[in-house]
């Protein structure tokens, strides 16, 4: 299984990002509803895209602490 990052939307098209920081733009209408920028995505080995909730709450978090102690 591969993980994406969706780093920005550029028309019709979700810029995402590997592990590797390899990018890959991918048709909206190809990924699940309710993504946004930050969203971890999941891929099968069928090529399914699913919304790894659990792990975008993680990173989330993650990044807010980070904030909290740089502007403190």
């Amino acid at each position: 299984m591969r993980r994406l990052i969706i780093d920005r939307f550029e028309g019709k098209y979700a810029i995402c990002e590997d592990a590797d920081q390899r990018c890959f733009a991918i048709e909206i209408q190809e990924l699940p509803e309710g993504i946004k920028a930050g969203c971890v995505l999941d891929i099968s080995d069928e090529g399914e895209f699913t919304l790894n909730l659990e792990e975008t709450e993680c990173r989330r978090q993650r990044i807010a602490e980070k904030q909290s102690r740089l502007f403190q």
